[in-house]
């Protein structure tokens, strides 16, 4: 899904593409590189693998991380390092592929939580949002961020087939609901189609959104007094360090 950062710092262990010559021309969202601090501190408190250097497991761990990191920050597709945006595709549980262009436009969120369930089901609307509202909306659920690892990997280059955990702490509210302060997290598998250079051409993620949403409706539904109560006092500012998508 999506790990969020906010502006200012240099470098970051987990994301490439971020600094350097060659990102002197990139356009990005908010006018800066973005910081993971908070989801990085909340990926290394909460993950279960902790992968060798240089192993397979962590470069497509890594390689999610920046993508993801690109798809949400980087405003050109053309300033992507991580994907072939000639070629690149994603398909989600089934769905009718998005491209490059078309998922940039959505957002992580939006390309990820698109379904066709009856209307009353709908915990989330993708075609409601747009690219920054659908990052608020988890932004302010996950204060702390939205962290992504990958928990195994199943066959290497140029099909790489993994499966992955998402988590977060529900210490905001979500869509009228109370935070729960729980851990909130699901797992899925995702085929990573890479050319020579290991940029992504084709992703296939399947996943339970019921997962997600289990936990992010937990709270009790609040009142318009007590909701804005609540809001006044959590960090909604789309430049803070938390989130991810991978």
């Amino acid at each position: 899904m999506a790990e969020e950062g906010s502006d200012m710092i240099i470098g970051d262990k987990y994301r490439s593409h971020l600094h350097g010559d060659e990102e002197k021309n990139t356009r990005w969202r908010h006018g800066a590189p973005p910081t993971y601090d908070l989801v990085n501190q909340l990926f290394e408190e909460g993950r279960t693998q902790e992968w060798p250097k240089g192993s397979l497991e962590e470069i497509v761990q890594n390689a999610i991380k920046t993508w993801e990191m690109e798809l949400s920050h980087k405003t050109n597709l053309h300033d992507f390092k991580s994907i072939n945006p000639d070629k690149f595709k994603i398909y989600v549980n089934g769905r009718e592929g998005l491209t490059g262009e078309e998922t940039l436009k959505l957002g992580s969120y939006n390309a990820l939580l698109q379904n066709s369930l009856p209307e009353q089901f709908q915990y989330y609307r993708a075609d409601q949002e747009t690219f920054e509202s659908s990052h608020d909306v988890f932004r302010l659920a996950f204060p702390r961020g939205f962290a992504w690892e990958v928990l195994s990997v199943y066959s290497g280059p140029p099909m790489i087939a993994f499966k992955f955990r998402h988590w977060g702490y529900m210490e905001g509210p979500y869509k009228g609901h109370a935070p729960s302060g729980e851990r909130v997290e699901f797992t899925g598998v995702a085929v990573l189609k890479v050319d020579e250079k290991l940029r992504a051409e084709e992703v296939e993620v399947y996943y339970d959104p019921g997962e997600l949403f289990g936990g992010l409706l937990k709270g009790p539904p609040k009142t318009d007094a007590t909701l804005l109560s609540s809001t006044s006092t959590t960090p909604s500012c789309p430049f803070f360090s938390g989130g991810e998508t991978n």
